[in-house]
């Protein structure tokens, strides 16, 4: 699925979305979030496509919800409590943001959906919309607590201050950070990285580790257990035949 405001493209298992409208920092009108989705699902679907890539064109992330069509009149349907938003709940596949510029309001929140955020020095994150009485309903406010911790989220959620690169990476909310301008090449061969490694085993401990914020930790370790049964049929003893025949020694890990 591609639109002018959403671009896909494909390079072997590795989806980039490119959210592509500059001229409004990437802010997501209803037609650009409902364009994502699309995007999404398509994504999601495709058994071919195994990582995602999510940034914005020319120098910003996501600027959240296009305040001018708001402010108009025209409402905006919720990204994560709408059965049709694009942020509703994490795909099966890992997705890794690639993050220049803002990514504030509904922009963090998208940031938030991914599993990995890759920063430049120009990044910043903040819940902006606090000064306009625009509330987060993009999943920010479940998601946020569960990466930074009750106290920052707070701090973040209240104030609407501004996070930069630095401090995301120091308390959690950006994961690496490079050099400017190369986020993301960086993510893109990260994800091709991740697409390398055997399915099914990457992909039940990622599941694993969201479910497990909805269990008691026995039951976490029981879900984990069996989510664990097909790699351990499928992959677990080729993949230890391989390393018994010398792949991995002296710190090579390539797959």
């Amino acid at each position: 699925m591609t639109s002018a405001k959403i671009l896909v493209e494909r390079a072997g298992p590795v989806t980039t979305i490119v959210i592509n409208r500059p001229q409004a920092k990437n802010a997501l009108d209803n037609e650009a979030a409902h364009a994502l989705a699309a995007a999404l699902r398509a994504f999601e679907a495709d058994d071919d496509a195994r990582v995602a890539v999510l940034t914005g064109a020319g120098g910003a992330f996501c600027a959240g919800a296009d305040l001018k069509e708001l402010g108009s009149g025209t409402d905006y349907f919720p990204w994560a409590g709408s059965d049709d938003g694009p942020l509703r709940a994490p795909l099966s596949k890992p997705m890794i943001a690639a993050v220049e510029g803002h990514a504030c309001a509904g922009g963090l929140g998208v940031a938030l959906f991914c599993d990995i955020r890759i920063v430049d020095d120009t990044a910043t994150f903040g819940v902006f919309s606090r000064r306009w009485g625009v509330p987060m309903s993009d999943g920010t406010t479940v998601r946020l607590p569960r990466i930074v911790g009750q106290g920052r989220a707070m701090d973040m959620l209240l104030t609407g201050r501004a996070v930069g690169a630095d401090e995301a990476i120091a308390i959690g909310l950006a994961t690496r950070k490079v050099a400017r301008g190369t986020t993301r090449a960086e993510a893109e061969k990260l994800a091709l990285q991740i697409a390398g490694f055997p399915p099914i085993a990457m992909t039940s401990d990622r599941q694993s580790a969201y479910e497990s914020f909805d269990r008691d930790q026995a039951a976490a370790i029981r879900r984990e257990m069996e989510l664990s049964l097909e790699a351990r049929r499928k992959e677990s003893q080729s993949g230890a035949a391989r390393f018994a025949k010398g792949e991995g020694r002296h710190g090579q890990f390539k797959k």
